[in-house]
């Protein structure tokens, strides 16, 4: 029984996630950090800091927090649009060079007539003479 469970533990798959759950944790806290104290008073500079914790209505004896609602989805939107714009735009740009998965344009085209390869821009065949249809 002690076997199998250690066999499951040191998988690759099972210590991968926990080192990403972990670093996943911290970088969460980085992310959090900076959109508080440098994201959140550099809109303070502008409007004043945001603060809508104090913003309740009542309806039949219950107490609605909206603001504290609205104060977390709006750290939600700042966090989320921080990760977008430092994280993954940049990411996606350094996966997609890091592939080559930019292609260049073409410069050759086939002849519909003889099957030559042609610059794409003629606008006859040079092989067989055949006009080419304009791009």
């Amino acid at each position: 029984m002690l076997k199998g469970f250690r066999d499951f533990i040191m998988k690759g798959n099972v210590v991968d996630m926990a080192v990403g759950v972990v670093i996943g944790v911290s970088f969460g806290a980085v992310v959090t950090a900076m959109v508080k104290d440098l994201i959140t008073p550099l809109i303070g500079v502008f409007g004043g800091t945001p603060d809508f914790s104090g913003v309740s209505f009542t309806l039949n004896n219950s107490k609605f927090y909206v603001g504290d609602f609205l104060n977390t989805l709006i750290s939600f939107l700042l966090l989320s649009a921080v990760i977008y714009f430092a994280v993954i735009l940049p990411m996606n740009r350094l996966t997609k060079k890091m592939k080559g998965d930019v292609k260049p344009e073409p410069t050759e085209k086939q002849c519909a007539e003889c099957l030559s390869m042609i610059p794409i821009k003629a606008m006859r065949c040079k092989f067989c003479t055949a006009l080419q249809e304009s791009n």
